[in-house]
């Protein structure tokens, strides 16, 4: 009786080690590649003894606001100038644990088949956040369609063009309300997880970036959990070889692993 006591004792002690190795995370998410990524790493992680719960935002202010609050422990749905940009105006103590996906920008149209046929005073929709609204004016200088202050930087506004041959009008919206507004405008820039949503490709872009440049989209963590051996084995799983493999064969060249 006495040795079956030790062995039960024993039993229980192994159980409860086993229990405290398993961790539960909440990662917040938006709708879309983000959240489908996160829904196939999930398995893999849970071999690994982490418990992911997928959390879906809505919009790109919340998840960060929730984060920061101690609410989830993670979130996958940004690029480092926007993480760096709300850290700057909303004194956030998050951080990037390490890079995810990359998704090159796209301008859509449902009224024109290329840029070009845009009209002189054409209506142009871009999202109203800093860094998401610059980089769709940046895509378009880049393909000549406007000049920007040479100081405006990686975050320019409407106010930074100096030069609009066409006379484009530019319409400021969330980005989520981005692929409502293409039946009210010439075109929309969209981001991708948007896009996908709204069952556009980018191959329907009428203007797009190219694959590589500074907006790769990271996890972010608190700070303070930053070393915390849970982050390492979600990075360790998220930037596996099947993990890569998924991402290329669902989406198709429209979004890509940054690993």
């Amino acid at each position: 009786m006495f040795v079956r006591h030790i062995l039960t004792a024993a039993v229980a002690a192994l159980i409860g080690i086993g229990a405290a190795q398993a961790e539960t995370i909440k990662i917040g998410v938006t709708p879309g590649p983000h959240a489908q990524v996160l829904e196939f790493v999930k398995p893999l992680a849970a071999k690994k003894g982490l418990d992911i719960q997928i959390i879906e935002f809505s919009d790109y202010v919340i998840p960060n606001t929730a984060l920061d609050a101690g609410e989830i422990q993670a979130n996958s749905f940004q690029h480092l100038p926007y993480l760096e940009n709300q850290k700057k105006d909303r004194g956030f103590k998050i951080e990037s644990a390490g890079y995810t996906l990359n998704f090159p920008l796209g301008i859509y149209s449902k009224k024109h088949k290329t840029f070009a046929e845009v009209p002189d005073g054409g209506k142009i929709a871009i999202q109203n956040d800093p860094t998401n609204g610059g980089r769709s004016l940046l895509l378009m200088q880049d393909r000549g369609i406007i000049k920007l202050k040479p100081d405006a930087g990686i975050k320019p506004s409407v106010a930074d063009i100096v030069d609009n041959p066409k006379k484009l009008k530019f319409i400021e919206v969330e980005a989520a309300q981005t692929p409502r507004s293409l039946d009210d405008v010439d075109a929309a820039s969209i981001n991708t997880n948007y896009a996908t949503q709204a069952g556009l490709t980018l191959n329907d872009a009428i203007l797009k970036e190219d694959a590589k440049g500074p907006y790769v989209n990271i996890i972010a963590v608190r700070t303070v959990d930053k070393d915390k051996p849970w982050v390492k084995t979600l990075l360790d799983v998220y930037h596996s070889p099947e993990v890569k493999a998924f991402v290329l064969e669902k989406f198709k060249g429209a979004v890509l692993p940054s690993w």
